[in-house]
């Protein structure tokens, strides 16, 4: 099993999840939202685990925690990862996207100097704008869209430009992300919870809930769940290189 983007360290209880996720053998990427989380949560996990941390500084929190560049930077190279990191637009946030832009311009900047990363990136509210900020840095590293609800333009643009898109179970719940989803090329794409925010049946989504988008991707793509199964775990070799 697989789940590309999940908040380990936002369960109430984070060391008994850790545990689960070994014992089911799932690859987890780990996101952060600021860097000062980053050792802590590293120090979650077990160094045989196939569960990686990644170093973020999410972006609703960007603004008030810019002061926290300094430490990303000298974090940057313990890590293959960086996320969550992005731009939001939405209603709430929208007062601070200009905070964000430079803060996000800046951690793309320290990923390229450092030869690229793989980067889970926020985009509620900014669909467009990230794509633009990612063209201005291309040497970036590999991003994967989290949750990505562009319209289908801004997919197939976004595919042209070598995005991989992480998926959910609670995504596929709306007609936006079902749409968005359809667009998408199916070799790049990958399974994600989001947990504890992602819901699954009204409770918090754990990462061994991710790969229940199988079941919902093959009725969306007309497909066998077992080809779809197939497809998502050539999709992470791929991405991930073997690791």
């Amino acid at each position: 099993m697989i789940d590309l983007h999940c908040h380990l360290d936002l369960y109430p209880d984070p060391r008994a999840v850790v545990a689960e996720c070994v014992a089911r053998r799932i690859y987890v990427l780990s996101v952060t939202t600021v860097p000062s989380a980053f050792e802590g949560t590293a120090a979650l996990v077990l160094a045989q685990s196939r569960i990686r941390t990644a170093l973020g500084l999410h972006p609703e929190l960007a603004a008030a925690r810019a002061r926290e560049l300094p430490l990303f930077e000298r974090l940057l190279p313990q890590t293959r990862y960086v996320g969550e990191v992005g731009l939001d637009g939405s209603r709430d946030h929208r007062g601070s996207l200009d905070a964000q832009r430079g803060v996000f311009a800046d951690v793309l900047r320290l990923c390229a100097r450092a030869g690229g990363k793989a980067l889970s990136l926020h985009s509620r509210g900014a669909t467009g704008i990230i794509l633009d900020a990612l063209g201005a840095e291309p040497t970036a590293g590999k991003a994967i869209l989290h949750w990505y609800v562009g319209t289908p333009k801004q997919v197939a643009r976004a595919a042209e430009m070598g995005c991989w898109f992480s998926v959910g179970p609670t995504m596929l719940t709306s007609e936006r992300g079902r749409a968005a989803v359809l667009a998408m090329p199916k070799d790049r794409v990958v399974p994600e919870s989001d947990g504890p925010f992602g819901l699954v049946e009204g409770r918090a989504a754990h990462p061994w809930d991710a790969w229940s988008v199988t079941s919902k991707l093959a009725e969306l793509w007309r497909e066998q769940e077992d080809r779809v199964a197939a497809q998502l775990r050539s999709n992470f070799r791929t991405l991930s290189g073997g690791a």
